[in-house]
């Protein structure tokens, strides 16, 4: 599935956001029920007066309220997506983490080599791709940088992005190719990324490895 611009992710928050909305509801109509129980309770000991259990014993009864849905952590998420531009900068120096053997790659530090050449070979299946064509510096930044995010959340392990060879280009040069190599290195879900082979792309395309997701309560 390609996602050209923000806009194809729109959806995806959009479905995010109604959900929130909707557990939301649930736990509101659950604190509505506890104060309706609340009044009944207060109501029939004002019209009976004092009761006592039988055997002597008195109780203080507990009413369960039914357990409210764990939140989504949209605030956030949302928070995440507002300093975006700050958390990418432009000015990362990335030529020293970039190995340039055969063709182009990056791994973090502690991962073998083996793991770009397994991901060059295909390895590891491509499930979703970032079209970068067309879109401003800016623009192609902060799509990148949301792809990523939700690609890592969603459990994907490798995609890949479409950054062009820059033929259509002033001076025939790629203009996204060295700041998408920049961006990558800078965010912690990327594990690795090699040049893509000639028939997914090759120089003009990334094939990225992502972080295996740990699952955690917020």
């Amino acid at each position: 599935m390609k996602a050209r611009s923000l806009q194809d992710l729109a959806p995806l928050r959009q479905a995010l956001a109604e959900r929130a909305a909707h557990e939301a509801r649930l736990r509101q109509q659950a604190l509505e029920a506890e104060r309706r129980e609340r009044a009944e309770r207060n109501l029939f000991r004002d019209a009976v007066g004092p009761v006592q259990a039988l055997g002597g014993q008195h109780h203080d009864r507990h009413w369960p309220l039914p357990e409210p849905p764990e939140p989504l952590p949209l605030q956030h998420w949302l928070d995440e997506e507002r300093v975006l531009r700050e958390s990418i900068s432009d000015d990362f120096d990335v030529s020293t983490l970039l190995d340039t053997d055969d063709q182009l790659s990056f791994r973090r530090p502690g991962i073998g080599v083996e793991i770009t050449r397994r991901l060059r070979a295909g390895h590891w299946s491509i499930q979703r791709q970032l079209d970068l064509h067309g879109l401003r510096v800016d623009e192609a930044r902060e799509a990148l940088g949301e792809f990523i995010r939700l690609a890592h959340r969603t459990g994907m392990r490798c995609v890949r992005v479409v950054h062009g060879k820059g033929l259509g280009s002033p001076g025939k040069s790629p203009v996204l190719k060295s700041r998408v190599q920049r961006w990558l290195v800078q965010k912690s879900e990327v594990l690795a990324f090699v040049q893509a082979r000639p028939m997914d792309g090759g120089s003009g395309a990334l094939v990225v490895l992502l972080q295996p997701v740990l699952h955690k309560k917020f």
